[in-house]
């Protein structure tokens, strides 16, 4: 066998103590196991394993210092070594934990799905807010068994797994055998089995029913955002919290405004003379009019900006603007004396340099 550095594989100082050598070896665990890793990092964990059942040896790790990794032979190596009594030292229960957050000796429990409910709003209520009650099918704790799912006292400790949820199981590798924490599939972790299930939901822990709830809709709310309701969803199983509601949130499109952010987008037409001459036109915002003053010699698609006409803002103070598009409306007929007058108008024009 070649000479191996332990203490390098490791990571640790040769002065290391038997803590430092279990904590190294613990990060080094949880990153190369073939569970986390893959199959290539199989000879990187066996290796680890190997300088952490020398150096954790007290008699062992002399013998290394003295003689090194050459002295032992594959018979000094552990096939049957149990991980859980290095990782509970660390205040993990098992191996499971490690890999796969879980907890020994705790029954389970799920928690509730969470549910979404599509609500469409028009642009005035999204600008001044609402309550709004709204009427949803969700699955709620059985009020017979209280959301277990058996008739009262006919819940036995499952036998498989003593009642804690989990069951180990051995798995030999080409590196040894190795102990892995794995759900009961006699009880599905819950570590209870019916002898008898409720008549009403029939073990299903959990019954179907119509739900009406009222929500608060802020003012200045955006299209496509969500409120989320807690605890609102479906129940949970064994004890689990129930899930949230999420309100998804559409806007109608406006026959008249465009929204755009906090602002508001809308287009005003105007005659010809208004605006050659200017003028002063009303115009119709989402909580009442306005008076707009249009300067002489506007062109078409002007914009006028209108400040705090537009939009609340859900996350501010203020509103946003109202933008007003001005469109110049240009008559399709017209009488023999107007068109007479227009020439002598785009004559004089033409005079003065005016581009026609």
């Amino acid at each position: 066998m070649p000479e191996k550095d332990y203490y390098q594989i490791l990571g640790v100082e040769r002065s290391a103590s038997t803590e430092e050598i279990k904590k190294a070896f613990r990060q080094l665990a949880r990153k190369f196991h073939p569970d986390v890793a893959g199959k290539g990092s199989e000879e990187k964990f066996k290796e680890i394993n190997e300088a952490f059942q020398i150096l954790s040896d007290p008699k062992k790790r002399e013998q290394y210092d003295q003689y090194g990794s050459s002295s032992f032979s594959q018979a000094d190596f552990s096939q049957d070594f149990n991980f859980e009594d290095i990782f509970s030292d660390f205040g993990f229960g098992d191996i499971f934990n490690i890999f796969s957050g879980g907890g020994r000796g705790r029954q389970a429990s799920y928690s509730g799905t969470d549910l979404r409910y599509d609500l469409d709003i028009t642009l005035e209520e999204a600008f001044s807010g609402l309550e709004k009650e709204i009427e949803y099918n969700s699955e709620v704790a059985c009020d017979v068994c209280e959301g277990i799912g058996a008739k009262k006292g006919s819940l036995k400790t499952c036998e498989d797994c003593g009642g804690a949820g989990k069951i180990r199981r051995a798995q030999r590798t080409p590196f040894g055998q190795f102990l892995s924490i794995v759900t009961c599939p006699e009880c599905g972790g819950l570590g209870k089995i019916a002898t008898e299930l409720c008549p009403k939901c029939k073990g299903r822990a959990r019954v179907e029913k119509k739900r009406k709830v009222l929500i608060k809709i802020p003012a200045g709310v955006e299209h496509n955002s969500y409120l989320r309701v807690s605890g609102l969803g479906e129940a949970g199983f064994m004890g689990g919290r129930a899930g949230d509601l999420y309100v998804l949130i559409s806007i109608k499109p406006h026959e008249v405004f465009e929204r755009k952010g906090d602002d508001l987008i809308m287009e005003k037409k105007i005659g010809l003379l208004s605006a050659v001459l200017g003028d002063e036109v009303v115009v119709e915002t989402i909580d009442g009019k306005v008076r707009l003053s249009i300067p002489k010699g506007t062109q078409s698609y002007t914009d006028f900006h209108l400040k705090g006409k537009g939009m609340p803002k859900i996350h501010g103070r203020g509103r946003g603007d109202l933008i007003v598009k001005v469109i110049v409306e240009i008559p399709s007929k017209i009488t023999k004396k107007q068109e007479e007058c227009l020439k002598q108008f785009e004559e004089e024009g033409k005079k003065k340099g005016w581009v026609w």
